[in-house]
């Protein structure tokens, strides 16, 4: 059987850890032929986040360095899968759809796919003004580097591990996710498709203002360093791929 990672950082997310756990089809990716091992990568929490994860069956990390990219940089260290998928901890991305999209990256012979959250978000999931500074930075995104996606900061992804080998991201923060974007984009076969979206449990971390102007820093940052070294090793010998510049090509899955 082939192994999916699922690594979801957290800090301070029991009124969400839980369902977010709860929602993933383990026993679904088994009769596909997937074992699955699930890395919470936690932020030195202080209510019960961990309590709850280690109940549901994840393996637990503590990171005390701070930074969202810095927490998935230490998950992908540690994770032995094939696959490996990312999410947030707070129940806010659509757990039970890992398979769908799992199936749509193999049936493609895509290297990564990622999800645009803004189509179908529940009302309250995004509040005005960080929908405003996404539509920013997406704008800046086609600008800077011809990358038509319309949702760069989306924290669902599913990618094949080769991946690591190839794409760099410097950020540790709040940046990493449109880092790892543009590289994937630029330098592997990726596409882009739309996924529901909830409102998150428990208390938001994002500052639109703070993180907002750290993501386009990150973003001029790459514009003058295009190289950067690997996150990890490659692995054995890395996949021949081609440059494919940003392919959008939205597809609604079907809730389950």
């Amino acid at each position: 059987m082939k192994t999916v990672s699922v690594i979801i950082p957290a800090m301070n997310e029991a009124e969400g850890i839980g369902c977010t756990l709860e929602a993933l089809p383990i026993e679904q990716l088994s009769k596909s032929g997937y074992s699955t091992e699930v890395l919470v990568v936690d932020g030195c929490s202080i209510d019960n986040t961990l309590d709850i994860a280690r109940s549901k069956g994840a393996k637990i990390i503590v990171e005390r360095r701070r930074g969202y990219g810095r927490a998935y940089k230490t998950g992908f260290q540690s994770a032995a899968g094939d696959f490996i998928v990312t999410m947030d901890a707070d129940g806010s991305y659509p757990a039970q759809q890992v398979p769908q999209l799992l199936d749509y990256l193999v049936k493609n012979d895509l290297d990564l796919v990622t999800t645009c959250r803004l189509s179908h978000m529940q009302p309250g999931a995004m509040s005005v003004s960080h929908r405003f500074g996404n539509e920013i930075l997406n704008l800046f995104s086609r600008i800077f580097f011809r990358l038509n996606l319309r949702d760069t900061q989306s924290g669902m992804w599913v990618f094949k591990r080769s991946l690591l080998g190839i794409v760099g991201v410097r950020s540790d923060g709040m940046a990493f996710s449109q880092e790892f974007k543009i590289r994937s984009f630029q330098k592997a076969s990726c596409r882009e498709v739309a996924i529901p979206y909830m409102a998150r449990l428990g208390t938001q971390k994002i500052s639109t203002f703070h993180d907002g102007y750290g993501n386009f820093k990150n973003m001029c940052s790459l514009l003058q360093n295009r190289d950067t070294p690997a996150l990890i090793p490659a692995l054995g010998t890395q996949p021949d791929v081609s440059l494919n510049m940003a392919v959008f090509q939205p597809k609604t899955l079907q809730k389950t």
